[in-house]
């Protein structure tokens, strides 16, 4: 199958960059290397450091970057690692980073990867396909409270209980083992009423048990502020989110490095030292344009926040 995806917020996220000659870039998400065309396009100078944890990912923009051989370092680990890759690159600092942190349209329309609930494929859901825990895991070895606070906190799911306590029924007999039959049992545990209302009556689970499988949030607020670390004065960092538990995060996370100063109110005078890291772009977040929503409907709960380092 070929590596499909169309790059959200495509021309607002390399627009924040500033991108500059010679500069050095990451683009900690790279897919199918929509972002990263778009930055090394920019100007013939310009390097980039591309990582993704999903090996078919590296391969598609391997393909699609060719024309820029020999500014393009391809980098298979996951972006929350980017002091690390940075080290081992013998780079002390970049000039800014891109983050979009959706699902590409490849890994939801590839059955076998096991994402989406509307084909039916092996119970899988990892980003990196070497990853030991997988969607089958969480289904079959969660406890049913642990199943219902991942569907309620990752996936906002009002029936969490009553879809955990079905799971759980289901697997006394046989291990849930596809897509479908997970579908089914979420089908069966939420009132048809509800079923009819807020679109697939699966998606919200689905989302909650991809986050826990990846632990996307997990390592997002450390990964911000390591990326805001390695960037130098006057750079920027445009993260691209698509639900509402990592838009929170980016923009509390944005919120404390603007700050600095941590002490409480009443102190009298700042004893804690530190400084204002960043300064917030993008008060509020970009939004996509109109016509990007008719020809994208993916791009539709896409939301990018700008920050750069002072």
């Amino acid at each position: 199958m070929k590596f499909k995806h169309i790059s959200v917020l495509f021309g607002e996220s390399i627009d924040a960059l500033n991108i500059k000659p010679n500069g050095i870039y990451a683009d900690g998400t790279l897919g199918g290397g929509g972002h990263s065309h778009g930055i090394l396009s920019t100007n013939d100078s310009c390097r980039l450091i591309g990582i993704d944890q999903d090996k078919e990912a590296i391969a598609a923009a391997k393909e699609r970057l060719k024309e820029f051989d020999g500014r393009v370092t391809f980098v298979n680990r996951n972006f929350s690692e980017i002091k690390d890759i940075l080290s081992e690159l013998d780079i002390d600092e970049i000039d800014g980073a891109v983050l979009d942190l959706g699902v590409s349209s490849y890994q939801l329309d590839n059955a076998e990867r096991g994402f989406s609930y509307m084909h039916d494929a092996a119970l899988d859901m990892r980003m990196n396909t070497s990853s030991p825990k997988s969607a089958y895991d969480v289904v079959n070895s969660y406890s049913c409270e642990e199943l219902m606070r991942i569907f309620y906190d990752y996936g906002e799911e009002k029936w969490s209980k009553r879809i955990a306590e079905f799971i759980c029924e289901k697997r006394k007999t046989k291990p849930v083992e596809t897509t479908f039959e997970l579908v089914e049992i979420i089908k069966a545990a939420i009132p048809k009423k509800a079923r009819m209302e807020g679109g697939h009556p699966a998606k919200r689970v689905f989302q909650a048990i991809r986050i826990e499988v990846n632990n996307e949030l997990g390592i997002l607020e450390n990964a911000i502020k390591d990326f805001v670390s390695s960037i130098k004065s006057g750079g920027r960092l445009a993260i691209i989110t698509f639900h509402s538990l990592e838009d929170r995060i980016v923009k509390k996370t944005f919120q404390d490095l603007a700050r600095g100063c941590t002490c409480p109110k009443e102190f009298p005078v700042c004893v804690c030292g530190k400084k204002p890291e960043i300064k917030i772009i993008s008060r509020k977040p970009i939004l996509p344009s109109e016509e990007e929503l008719e020809y994208n409907s993916r791009s539709k709960s896409a939301k990018l926040r700008i920050a750069e380092k002072l």
